[in-house]
């Protein structure tokens, strides 16, 4: 029976504690602890049938989906599902004013007419494996946090060199619960991904901004794509001859929909959460973090926007880069309003006081534990004097203009330059890979925006950031151009190599480090650097001291609740969420039921509005009710709700049946919750997921791609059909050796 770390915290704060199974983030590896639960839930499948290293199981058919999504084999064939916004950058890359993907949408009628999009990949695991005897060896209580990683860093590089080694995967290892765990996880890499279809706008990012984070939601939000490999099976770079991709397992579609109660998973690669957070962390994050970030991503969305609004063709270079940063934006705001909304802080500190008290009614515990929270306290003490300078660091310059992180990526080049004997195969090499990347830099960019992104970003920075944390060139600058930013801006863009193609080409067909040396846009960035570096200098001990403090504080709550089976924070890596299809009631008096349907897409219609635009060929269908196999009753579902506990990184996620079938893909949290990565809250914390139903309605009767859905193995019962009918609709697996662990 399962627990959590909010459940503990409802208990402290006396609310009467019950067993939840929709919070919690678990190892697949580790699911049998969770899977007397699960089949009280519904669960017709057994641990092997999730994770196996030796045979097929779910965990080969979900693959991380580029750098932050995840995404499901749906087919004998390597057809990937994942959300439109997952695949939303790979799509503008290939879009261009002519052939507007993201405008138009697009599919693939056979695999020919599939298109590459250069620099994507999928990763699929191969095996998960507890190392933490290994990585930790050598280590003592005595040393140093400092000390004890560095000699967990040389015990991993061993583990990973070791596991990797004449494999061609990659390796690498995770710490967990703080640091006191550690896990192995390796993965083959596959880079031949081809775009196979995807909705326009219109239906994959309905509601767009507006809607998101919200329910209800009306949005089809996926996009598909196929793996390619050689004609031996393995990852291989694009070439003509390769094939698509026989996985050792796929996911059946089951289309008989969705009730309330039914059992449901999700397996995917949640990207981060801080359940075991502190109240010092969390008042952190309500008072400075959040208030910073969402401030700067306020005014780089309104000149982004103000940019793009003018012109179509700007629209479709910058539409990726302002949904990256709206996504966010809007999360930080939700996220401080829940935490303030359920009185995080509050619960958080009484925890703290349940484990002072616990450990002072135990000396042997806090002789081990004893410093965590004081560690912790001191800590932010001297973080908290220069965190307003590092977020604005990050946000307003690391991930400010581009002209800027342009620059910063001539670095190596300068050094090599600069060398007494200048290695000039080093050189050319180090030319050629930035060469590499100017056409699709520039085929994304725009001069006016960056500029008035600078001319900003400087100018918040400036009145924002103390002045004895603020570079001197920063201070020089505010003196030489009289406080006037636009005036630097337009200074920098008029000298700097790096404001065209043309100047960019111009010098690395002649590269020279003078040039670099006295090139405005170069100073910038190695000053605020210089100045970040070494403000780290400054805190290094103090977040070397809170890692140490939350590492005992979280060691020290599970031997305080040996009964509890505590989920780890998300990292990235495979993690199962089981729960069941649920509505909710956001507040008082208010209920929202667990589906939409199509009537909602026609009543939130506004041709005036892009978020809003129904296609006329939707409104057909619609209108015809003509919905195929897919309608339930003459209605056309759209998307549900699920109680999973998800975070970043789980978007493109597959739902999952009793049975392993998919149900929809996970693509959003809701608006009463987002302050779930630090405190789950189960009465509001609900899944939006994309009906499969939807989906398949879009490729058949929308887009006639009818060759799609005859490639996937389609379910039309419910789970607890016979054996024997289960047998029928099973994928088909490609005979592939064992892969031992």
């Amino acid at each position: 029976m399962k627990k959590s770390l909010i459940a503990l915290l409802i208990m402290f704060m006396g609310v009467n504690n019950f067993v939840r199974a929709d919070e919690g983030m678990w190892i697949p590896m580790l699911i049998n602890n969770n899977m007397v639960e699960m089949q009280k839930l519904g669960l017709k499948l057994s641990a092997e049938d999730i994770y196996s290293v030796n045979h097929s199981s779910l965990k080969d058919a979900v693959i991380i989906f580029g750098g932050g999504c995840t995404g499901e084999i749906v087919s004998p064939e390597g057809l990937i599902l994942t959300n439109h916004h997952c695949g939303y950058g790979s799509i503008q890359q290939v879009s261009s004013p002519e052939n507007n993907y993201l405008n138009d949408g697009f599919w693939a009628m056979n695999k020919g007419e599939e298109i590459p999009v250069d620099g994507l990949k999928v990763q699929f695991l191969q095996y998960m494996k507890d190392v933490t005897a290994e990585s930790i060896a050598g280590v003592t209580s005595d040393m140093t946090e400092t000390q004890r990683d560095s000699i967990i860093d040389v015990n991993n590089k061993k583990i990973i060199e070791t596991a990797t080694k004449d494999t061609g995967f990659r390796g690498i290892v995770e710490s967990f619960y703080g640091g006191n765990e550690y896990y192995l996880f390796v993965y083959e890499v596959y880079t031949d991904i081809r775009l196979v279809g995807t909705p326009p706008e219109s239906i994959g990012k309905f509601g767009a901004d507006t809607d998101n984070w919200m329910w209800p939601r009306h949005t089809g939000d996926f996009s598909m794509f196929r793996v390619y490999s050689s004609p031996e099976g393995k990852p291989a770079k694009y070439a003509a001859d390769n094939v698509p991709l026989k996985p050792k397992h796929f996911l059946p579609i089951n289309i008989a929909g969705v009730d309330q109660g039914d059992f449901a998973m999700i397996m995917g690669f949640p990207g981060s959460t801080d359940r075991y957070l502190s109240s010092y962390g969390v008042d952190q994050a309500i008072n400075l973090t959040n208030p910073t970030i969402v401030d700067i991503r306020a005014e780089k969305l309104r000149i982004m926007r103000e940019g793009m609004d003018a012109n179509e063709a700007v629209r479709l270079q910058y539409a990726s880069k302002f949904a990256r940063t709206a996504n966010y934006w809007k999360y930080f705001i939700g996220q401080t309003k829940g935490l303030k909304r359920l009185n995080v802080k509050a619960k958080k500190q009484q925890q703290e006081a349940e484990f002072e008290n616990w450990l002072n009614h135990n000396p042997l515990k806090k002789e081990k534990f004893g410093k965590a929270i004081t560690l912790i306290a001191n800590a932010y003490d001297i973080i908290g004097e220069y965190d307003l300078a590092r977020y604005y660091f990050m946000e307003a310059i690391y991930r400010g203009p581009e002209i800027l992180g342009s620059a910063n990526k001539f670095n190596n080049l300068a050094k090599l330059l600069d060398a007494k004997k200048p290695d000039q195969t080093a050189i050319k090499e180090a030319v050629d890979k930035i060469k590499e990347g100017v056409d699709g830099y520039f085929k994304d960019y725009n001069t006016n925006i960056d500029r008035n992104l600078l001319a900003s970003m400087m100018r918040m920075y400036h009145q924002n950031v103390p002045l004895d944390q603020q570079p001197f060139y920063l201070l020089k600058m505010n003196d030489k151009f009289r406080g006037d930013f636009d005036k630097y801006a337009e200074y920098v863009f008029s000298k700097s190599i790096f404001a065209s193609k043309e100047k960019v080409e111009a010098f690395l067909a002649k590269p020279g480090k003078k040039e670099l040396d006295k090139d405005p846009a170069f100073v910038a960035v190695n000053a605020f650097f210089t100045n970040y570096r070494n403000m780290a200098k400054k805190t290094k001990e103090a977040y070397a001291n809170l890692a140490k403090g939350n590492r005992l504080f979280i060691a020290g709550l599970r031997e305080m609740n040996p009964e509890i089976n505590y989920a780890p924070d998300a990292n990235f890596t495979m993690r199962l969420t089981y729960g069941t299809v649920q509505d909710y009631y956001p507040a008082d008096a208010i209920h929202y039921e667990y589906f939409t349907t199509m009537d909602g897409i026609m009543q939130k219609e506004d041709p005036n509005n892009f978020e809003f635009i129904v296609p006329a060929k939707l409104k057909e269908l619609y209108n015809a009710s003509d919905f195929g196999p897919y309608g339930e009753n003459g209605v056309m579902k759209v998307c549900f709700l699920t109680n999973h506990d998800i975070t970043g990184g789980n978007s493109g996620s597959p739902v999952m049946n009793a049975n392993g079938e998919l149900l929809g893909l996970a693509f959003d949290g809701n608006w009463e919750a987002m302050s779930g990565d630090i405190a789950f809250e189960p009465k509001l914390q609900r899944t939006i997921n994309v009906d499969i139903r939807y989906v398949l309605f879009i490729i058949d009767k929308f887009a006639g791609a009818k060759n799609l859905i005859e490639e996937m193995t389609i379910v039309t019962e419910k789970p607890g059909q016979t054996d024997e009918e289960i047998e029928i609709t099973e994928p088909v697996i490609s005979e592939e050796p064992a892969l031992a662990e």
